[in-house]
């Protein structure tokens, strides 16, 4: 089983939705001045970029991200002329120091081979004073929809989930982890909010069916079991889960959010 990055709208379906309505909260807690120039690093889908030129107004935006089939979504969706998408590598940024004004990441850190230098890199390519920004979910504690899921399976397969749980594997999702990132690479003022956005899912299948894409942790775990077990799995979810008389089940999603000045 392995992290599979393949398919932009199996994104969308399983967490894209739900990062959207994070990055609103995440770009005004940011307050970055219009007519500034972006970068989004990872922006897969370009979720975050788009909500980047909704609100902040910007002059130019860039997004970065190694996954072609994300791109192309990306490319496909996008709104302005003064965005461009660019494949590259969070550990090795393909733009000059001191070329941007904000540097942003959303739903990244805790995937990159290496976060410190992930973050160094994000502050090498901001300017003096610019801001250096990210934001994960909170694996290990409110983002419900994943951390239901890997209660259910690690109850069910206690060596093999543990060993995939979000929770425990990503041990930078935390206010703490994050913070030790920023301060590490060097940035100032850094500060750290929660974000907790509802997940409503229209009924039980809403909620299972992005774990059955080829897509992400959990879903890739849920594709590794036999067919007795991902029914076995499916039967303890639906019975954990708090469902509503009208079938609709609604979940909070946590992410925690850092940010920091470039001295």
């Amino acid at each position: 089983m392995s992290d599979v990055w393949a398919s932009g709208d199996a994104y969308e379906a399983y967490v894209g939705r739900w990062s959207r309505l994070v990055a609103y909260e995440f770009l005004a807690w940011l307050a970055v001045p219009a007519g500034r120039n972006w970068l989004d690093v990872g922006c897969g889908t370009g979720e975050l970029t788009r909500v980047i030129l909704d609100r902040c107004r910007p002059t130019e935006v860039t997004g970065i991200d190694p996954s072609r089939p994300f791109l192309a979504l990306a490319v496909e969706r996008r709104l302005d002329r003064q965005t461009e998408f660019l494949e590259g590598d969070a550990l090795a940024l393909p733009f000059e120091d001191s070329r941007f004004d904000a540097c942003v990441s959303g739903l990244v850190l805790n995937f990159v081979r290496v976060p410190e230098r992930g973050v160094s890199e994000m502050a090498r390519v901001t300017r003096p004073g610019g801001t250096v920004a990210a934001y994960v979910w909170d694996y290990a504690g409110k983002m419900e929809m994943i951390r239901c899921f890997f209660d259910a399976a690690v109850a069910l397969d206690p060596a093999a989930a543990a060993a995939a749980d979000e929770g425990s594997r990503f041990p930078i999702c935390n206010p703490e982890g994050l913070t030790a990132l920023f301060t590490s690479a060097g940035l100032h003022e850094v500060a750290t909010l929660a974000i907790d956005v509802p997940t409503h899912f229209r009924d039980f299948d809403d909620y299972w069916t992005p774990f059955l894409a080829d897509i992400s942790i959990a879903p890739a775990y849920t594709m590794s079991l036999s067919d007795r077990e991902r029914r076995a799995l499916r039967k303890r979810l639906k019975a954990s889960l708090p469902v509503k008389p009208d079938g609709s089940i609604r979940l909070m999603a946590r992410a925690w959010a850092i940010k920091g000045r470039k001295p």
